[in-house]
């Protein structure tokens, strides 16, 4: 099963679409999975702030809402998100496919392994590498610009950085910006399950050289909404050749070495 963590914008897809409610020692997920099918692959999907955006980026219950998928029987998540460009390359309306992450955030639940036993699992590579390259290719598939790389420094939010913040992250070489992908991603790899995220640039960030106004959270929505077609159908188009790949990746065997 192929498990999407999006915005509300993702149910209509869905074939045969019906709620699934699922418990987990961490509470109740952002809302009760909704459980369908793409192209003949089966597929749950969770809407990462809630349905109605009520949980903002620090407040998300990523633990409930992995441990949910992994219940539902999901061993790939593909993680649309919204972002910033640290760089002029990565243009608003492009796709990006993240191959790194620094995680800047704090006080978030970011793991399963709270003791006694001491589970240490390899995240040298966040993302997923089978996963990506058809997230790439699904990205052009659907006629947008995709960049295959990119480093997503997550902040903790719900604040947009200051300019100081945001000219440090680019000088430090970092290409994007978001709030969401940490604990996500390491949470994801702590069930054995692959991880990709898709961001689409809603906008400069204000560290980017040149005259940048501030980012508003109503830009960034609009941005988002101008690009959720070309979105829909890269995440429609990669779900069934994801779901026709057998894993041989390293994401599936995560905790063999990780100790415990």
């Amino acid at each position: 099963m192929i498990g999407v963590i999006g915005g509300t914008g993702f149910y209509e897809f869905l074939n045969d679409a019906r709620e699934v409610v699922i418990e987990t020692p961490y509470g109740d997920p952002s809302a009760p999975l909704t459980v369908g099918s793409v192209a003949g692959a089966e597929v749950a999907f969770v809407p990462r702030h809630g349905r109605d955006h009520q949980f903002p980026p620090h407040l998300v219950p990523y633990r409930a809402n992995i441990w949910a998928l992994k219940e539902a029987g999901v061993d790939r998540i593909i993680s649309p998100t919204a972002a910033g460009s640290l760089v002029r390359e990565y243009e608003p309306g492009h796709l990006v496919v993240s191959d790194q992450l620094v995680d800047r955030t704090w006080g978030r639940p970011s793991t399963f392994y709270e003791g006694p036993g001491t589970v240490h699992v390899s995240f040298a590579d966040p993302y997923c590498p089978e996963l990506r390259p058809l997230a790439v290719a699904s990205g052009r598939a659907a006629g947008a610009t995709v960049h295959e790389r990119g480093t997503m420094v997550v902040v903790q939010g719900p604040r947009f950085s200051t300019r100081a913040e945001s000219k440090w992250f680019a000088g430090l070489g970092w290409e994007v910006i978001g709030m969401t992908q940490a604990p996500e991603a390491v949470l994801a790899r702590e069930l054995e399950i692959c991880f990709v995220n898709i961001a689409v640039i809603t906008d400069y960030d204000v560290g980017v050289e040149g005259d940048i106004p501030p980012v508003s959270h109503a830009a960034v929505i609009e941005r988002f909404r101008a690009t959720l077609g070309t979105l829909k159908d890269a995440v429609r188009t990669m779900i069934p050749r994801a779901a026709g790949t057998p894993r041989a990746c390293e994401c599936a065997t995560a905790l063999v070495a990780a100790g415990g």
